[in-house]
């Protein structure tokens, strides 16, 4: 299973999700999908832009986990 740990690194950055919105250019709606893993897919460039924004890797956002 792939989990997404955005509110793990917002918690980490101490960034609403307001606020990595507005820095990302994502709307508060698809941001709250990808942070409650309701996401089927997540672009490469939001990806970028997620890690840009919270000065983090792609592996501190998106985890593998065994079922």
């Amino acid at each position: 299973m792939i989990v997404i740990n955005l509110d793990v690194m917002m918690a980490k950055r101490k960034m609403s999700l307001g606020e990595l919105s507005e820095k990302v250019g994502i709307t508060l709606a698809n941001l709250s999908i990808l942070k409650n893993n309701k996401a089927k897919a997540i672009r490469f460039s939001t990806l970028d832009a997620l890690c840009r924004a919270l000065d983090c890797k792609v592996e501190d956002i998106i985890e593998y986990k065994n079922d």
